[in-house]
C-alpha cells in the first residue's frame, strides 16, 4: 500500500516543526514538489532545506511537477478554485501513479497546517473517491499562520468568553463586536480598509516566522496607511507574499 503523509511545516521558521513532523520526514521515500515559477522559488527553496536538514534517517528524492495556476475568478470565486484543484488532482494523481512503488511513503509539506486554507486533503479525497488510485495518506498538523502571527505580536487570539473568526479578505464582516476576534487571510485587497472608524487594534503579519518577517501593529485608522505601504513594497522585493491580521476592539 502507498502512504501518502501531508505535513504541516508551519508558516516559515524551521523549528515550527513538531516532533511529530520531524519524524514524518524521516518516514518518506519521495518528497512531492510543486514549483510556483521563480516568482515563489523562495518557498520551494523552504521544502528543500527542510528535508536537507531534518530527513538524514534513509535515503529520500524528490518529484517536482509544475502547480497549475488558478484561472480568473469570473462570476465565481468557488468555481475558479475547485477548477484549480481539478487541475492539482490530476497532476497529483500521475505523481502517484509514476513516481510511487508500492509499500513507499510521499511526502507532501503543506504551508501551516493541512487543515487551514489548503486543499491537499480535499484533492487526496477526492482522488480516492474516483478509485483510480489506491493508497492511505496520513495528517501532521502544523503550526498556522494564525498562531505565529499571535505569538511575534505577544497577545492572546480571544478575548475572555469571546469568539474568533478566521476568513479571508473577500469575507471580512462589515463591523466587528465589541468582544470578538477576526483574523483574516488570504487579503489581496486590503480589505481592512473598509472598517477604519469603528476603533479597531489590528495586529498584522507578513513572513511571519521567517528571516523576512515583518510587523505593524496598532489603532487602525493610525496605521492602515503603513500597511498599504509596507505590504506593497514586500510584495514587490520578494514577488510574493503571504500575510495576515488580526482585528478587534480593544480590551
Amino acid at each position: 500500500m502507498k502512504t501518502i503523509l501531508v505535513i504541516g511545516i508551519g508558516a516559515g521558521h524551521p523549528d515550527h516543526l513538531t516532533l511529530q513532523a520531524v519524524k514524518a520526514l524521516n518516514r518518506a521515500d519521495v518528497f512531492f514538489l510543486f514549483d510556483k515559477g521563480p516568482a515563489k522559488q523562495g518557498l520551494g527553496d523552504v521544502r528543500r532545506e527542510l528535508c536537507a536538514r531534518l530527513a538524514t534517517e534513509r535515503p529520500w528524492r524528490f518529484v517536482e511537477a509544475a502547480n497549475p495556476e488558478r484561472g480568473p475568478d469570473g462570476n465565481s470565486y468557488t468555481g475558479a478554485v475547485r477548477q484549480l484543484n481539478a487541475d492539482k488532482q490530476q497532476v497529483f494523481e500521475d505523481m502517484i501513479a509514476q513516481h510511487m512503488a508500492d509499500g513507499e511513503c510521499a511526502g507532501v509539506l503543506v504551508w501551516g497546517d493541512p487543515a487551514l486554507y489548503d486543499s491537499t486533503l480535499r484533492i487526496l479525497q477526492a482522488i480516492l473517491a474516483q478509485g483510480r488510485q489506491v493508497f492511505d495518506y496520513e495528517v501532521i498538523p502544523g503550526i498556522t499562520s494564525v498562531q505565529a502571527l499571535t505569538a511575534s505580536h505577544k497577545v492572546p487570539l480571544n478575548e475572555i468568553g469571546g469568539s474568533v473568526q478566521i476568513s479571508p479578505g473577500r469575507q471580512l464582516p462589515a463591523r466587528i463586536e465589541a468582544g470578538d476576534s477576526q483574523v483574516v487571510m488570504l487579503d489581496a485587497h486590503q480589505a481592512f480598509n473598509r472598517l477604519r472608524g469603528q476603533g479597531l487594534h489590528i495586529w498584522w503579519g507578513a513572513y511571519v516566522g521567517s528571516a523576512d518577517e515583518l510587523l505593524v501593529a496598532g489603532q487602525l485608522d493610525e496605521v492602515a496607511d503603513e500597511i498599504v505601504r509596507v505590504r506593497e513594497e514586500a510584495r514587490v522585493r520578494h514577488g510574493w507574499i503571504m500575510d495576515s491580521y488580526l482585528l478587534r476592539h480593544p480590551s
